[in-house]
């Protein structure tokens, strides 16, 4: 498989983690009251670490993505 033929892998994986991230720290503002609350609330870690995570796949895949090929 040419390599050329699937770049923006490594960026499509770090805007995942990043909306899953946001998802994960945004959600228990909009899930109080319910039993999903404290589940939610108790995985803040793991949001963070999705961020970091995603906001480090999206900048390897632009530094691919504008590296000259050689």
């Amino acid at each position: 498989m040419n390599p050329s033929s699937r770049p923006l892998r490594t960026l499509e994986r770090g805007i995942l983690c990043l909306v899953i991230g946001a998802a994960v720290l945004l959600a228990p503002r909009f899930l109080q009251g319910t039993r999903w609350f404290e589940m939610v609330a108790g995985a803040y870690l793991v949001g963070w670490f999705a961020l970091v995570l995603g906001i480090a796949l999206v900048g390897v895949g632009l530094f691919q993505r504008n590296k000259p090929r050689s």
